[in-house]
């Protein structure tokens, strides 16, 4: 079965990533931090259209380059930097990779695994830089504490489900039925192996969205508003 749900193209994301990561290593303690949008989702959920759109809007209105994120994005990452790529490939194996990465938020960290460390400190650096949209990864609840972080989280029926993915990924609608399956007790299970959290808790995101019956487009729009305008708490 596909393991990735067509995720944007790397190559047209790996420059933004590389100057997100060149602003961060500029922060001072002054600085103002620029914002961060992570967005969950139960599997089967839109949320690389959903972020594809929001990465257009909150460009255009801030005139300035924002990157999406993702696990594939990481691992090209990792494999720039020589990093052993199944360091991605064992999520959920190696509790490690998303505890050192919580562990950086602490100034006084210091890992003994370099690959790790690496890795783990740029994930840090651009949620607290900002300008950067986080699918998955649980990256909503490992940026809880930061104040420039906005969470959103996608959620729909099984019909759906089924029937996006079926359509993505070109596959039956009872493998889209297993897939979706399999990948939801597989994502719920390592949140709550290396976080101690799940990931359905409405009280880790500003919004909740009901992807049957709100248009990408839409969420994306409203996620916008929110997260730019310079009123809301």
């Amino acid at each position: 079965m596909p393991v990735n749900v067509l995720p944007p193209s790397i190559e047209q994301r790996m420059g933004a990533f590389n100057e997100v990561l060149r602003r961060a290593r500029l922060l001072t303690p002054d600085t103002r931090h620029k914002p961060t949008i992570t967005i969950s989702r139960e599997f089967g959920c839109e949320a690389f259209p959903v972020s594809e759109e929001l990465l257009k809007l909150v460009q255009e209105r801030t005139g300035e380059q924002w990157v999406l994120v993702d696990k594939s994005l990481l691992t090209a990452v990792a494999r720039e930097h020589r990093v052993a790529e199944d360091i991605f490939h064992d999520l959920g194996q190696k509790p490690h990779w998303l505890d050192e990465m919580f562990a950086t938020l602490s100034p006084g960290w210091k890992s003994e695994a370099g690959y790790y460390e690496l890795i783990c400190n740029q994930i840090a650096s651009i949620a607290m830089a900002g300008n950067a949209i986080f699918v998955g990864l649980g990256a909503a609840i490992i940026t809880k504490s930061l104040k420039n972080c906005h969470h959103f989280r996608l959620v729909a029926d099984q019909e759906f489900k089924v029937r996006s993915i079926s359509r993505r990924l070109g596959i039956s609608r009872q493998e889209a039925e297993l897939l979706i399956d399999e990948r939801q007790k597989e994502r719920d299970r390592i949140i709550r192996t290396l976080l101690d959290a799940d990931a359905h808790d409405p009280l880790y995101y500003h919004m909740t969205f009901n992807n049957t019956k709100i248009r990408n487009n839409r969420i994306a729009r409203t996620i916008a508003d929110f997260v730019l305008s310079p009123h809301h708490t």
